[in-house]
C-alpha cells in the first residue's frame, strides 16, 4: 500500500510537469531523479500548484493547509530551488520552473552536501543522453524552441553591428539585466562525474533577471555585477563556447556558455539537426571557396558539424578540399569565421529574420498551441470540475488534424491570446 501512494504521489507530479508546454516523458528513470529531488509529501503537494505564478495564499488554498504552514512549505522549497520565489508589488510569489531549463539543472549549478550529486548525474545522463524521448520532445516538438543562439560579437564588422538587435547580444541581455548570477555548468558538472568532461571553464552558467534574483538569494548562484559577468563572457569567446540563452526578446533568464562535446543544446543540435531543436542567429556564414585551403579549422571548432570538408574538384590538385556549409545544420554562432586563418568566411544576414518571441509568457503560449497544450494554461485551475471539461473540450480541439485544428482553434486563439498575456 505505501509503495502504491508513493508512485501515485510521484505520478501526480509528473502530470503536473506535462501540463505545461516543456515536459517530461515519464520513465522509470524520471521518477527516480524525481524520488532524490522530491519527498512523497513534496511531490503531492507540488502536483497541486498551478502552472502560472501564485502567492503563498493560493498555495495554501490548494492544499488546505494554514497560511504558517504553507509558507514554509514554500520557503523550503525555493531554498532548494524547486521553486522560484520572485518580488512583484510588494508581495512574494512563487512559480514552479519546467525541468529544463529549471529544476534539473539548478540542482547541479553548485557543490551540494544534501544531495547525492554523483547518482543525480548518472539519472540525468540516463535520461537525456540515452533515453531518447525527453530531449527530442524538448528540443523538436513544435516550431517555438525553449532556446536560441547568440552570435558571437568579435566577429561582428563595424557594419554588421549596425544590424545586430540588441537583444540579440549577449553582451546587451548582461547590461540590462536587473540581477546576475553566475553557477556552474549544470552539463559539464554532469559529465564530469562521469570523467568525461571537457576542459571549458566550469563556473560560468549565467542567470539573470528574476531567476538569478531567487538563485541568488537562496545560494544555488554567485551574485555577480555585470562587469565581471562581461569578464566571464569574453572568458567564453576565448574558449570558443557557444551562446545559448532563452528564447525571448525580454527578460532573459539564461545564458548557458556551451561546448559541443557536454551541452544538452549542442547534443540536441546534432542529433535533431533536421528538427531545427535550436532556433538560429538572424546571421549565416559565407565561404569563399576560391580562398579555402581546406585546413579543416572551421570543421573542428563548429559545435554542431554543420561545416564539412568536401572536395574542390580541381582537375589540377586532385586531392585539393574546401569548407562547405550544411545550412540546415548551422546555428550562425560565427565560431567558424572566428578561427578561419584565411579570412574567407564571413557571416551575412539570412534571407529571412528568425522571430523571436516578446518574453516568456508569450512563449509559452506559443508553444501550448503548437503542441497541443494551451487548454492548460488558459484552465488552470483544473480542481474545478467546470474547468476540467472545458480544458478536455479545448485539449480535443487542438489534437485535431494540422488543417482542422487550424480552423477549429483560430478563434479560440485569437480570443485568448491576448488576454492571457495580460494575466501573466
Amino acid at each position: 500500500m505505501a509503495h502504491h501512494t508513493v508512485k501515485s504521489s510521484y505520478a501526480k507530479l509528473v502530470d503536473r510537469l506535462n501540463r505545461f508546454p516543456q515536459g517530461a516523458p515519464p520513465s522509470k528513470v524520471l521518477f527516480q531523479i524525481l524520488a532524490m529531488l522530491f519527498s512523497e509529501k513534496e511531490a503531492e503537494l507540488v502536483a497541486q500548484l498551478p502552472i502560472r505564478p501564485f502567492n503563498a495564499e493560493r498555495a495554501a488554498r490548494a492544499w488546505k493547509m494554514g497560511l504558517h504552514s504553507a509558507q514554509k512549505v514554500l520557503e523550503e522549497l525555493a531554498g532548494r530551488a524547486i521553486l522560484v520565489d520572485m518580488e512583484q508589488d510588494g508581495e512574494t510569489l512563487y512559480v514552479l520552473p519546467p525541468p529544463m531549463a529549471g529544476f534539473f539543472e539548478f540542482s547541479m549549478m553548485r557543490l551540494r552536501e544534501d544531495l547525492n550529486q554523483k547518482l543525480l548525474a548518472e539519472l540525468f545522463y540516463q535520461y537525456m543522453n540515452v533515453e531518447e524521448d525527453f530531449i527530442r520532445n524538448l528540443f523538436t516538438d513544435g516550431e517555438t524552441q525553449l532556446g536560441r543562439t547568440f552570435i558571437h560579437e568579435p566577429v561582428l564588422t563595424n557594419e554588421d553591428a549596425l544590424h545586430v538587435l540588441d537583444y540579440e547580444r549577449a553582451s546587451e541581455v548582461i547590461k540590462t539585466a536587473s540581477h546576475i548570477g553566475v553557477g556552474i555548468c549544470y552539463c559539464r558538472h554532469k559529465m564530469e562525474h562521469r570523467d568525461q568532461a571537457c576542459e571549458a571553464p566550469m563556473d560560468i552558467c549565467m542567470t539573470f533577471n528574476a531567476s538569478a534574483a531567487s538563485l541568488t538569494r537562496h545560494g544555488h548562484a554567485r551574485a555577480i555585477d555585470a562587469s565581471e559577468c562581461l569578464d566571464l563572457l569574453q572568458q567564453a569567446y576565448d574558449h570558443n563556447l557557444v551562446q545559448f540563452g532563452e528564447n525571448v526578446r525580454r527578460q532573459v533568464n539564461f545564458i548557458c556558455n556551451c561546448c559541443g562535446c557536454c551541452c544538452e543544446a549542442m547534443i540536441a543540435a546534432r542529433r535533431f539537426a533536421t528538427m531545427n531543436p535550436v532556433h538560429t542567429t538572424n546571421y549565416i556564414p559565407a565561404i569563399d571557396q576560391s580562398g579555402c585551403t581546406g585546413c579543416g579549422q572551421c570543421v573542428n571548432i563548429c559545435p554542431v558539424e554543420a561545416v564539412v570538408l568536401s572536395s574542390a574538384n580541381d582537375p589540377h590538385q586532385l586531392k585539393r578540399r574546401h569548407a562547405t556549409l550544411v545550412e540546415d545544420h548551422c546555428l550562425g554562432c560565427g565560431l567558424c569565421a572566428k578561427i578561419c586563418p584565411q579570412d574567407c568566411i564571413r557571416m551575412d544576414s539570412r534571407p529571412e529574420r528568425i522571430i523571436t518571441p516578446l518574453n516568456g509568457s508569450h512563449r509559452a503560449v506559443v508553444m501550448a498551441v503548437e503542441r497541443g497544450k494551451l487548454q492548460n494554461l488558459i484552465f488552470d485551475n483544473q480542481v474545478l470540475y467546470s474547468h476540467r471539461a472545458l480544458a478536455g473540450l479545448l485539449g480535443g480541439i487542438l489534437k485535431l488534424q494540422p488543417i482542422k485544428r487550424v480552423l477549429a482553434s483560430r478563434q479560440v486563439k485569437s480570443r485568448y491570446l491576448e488576454k492571457l498575456l495580460e494575466r501573466y
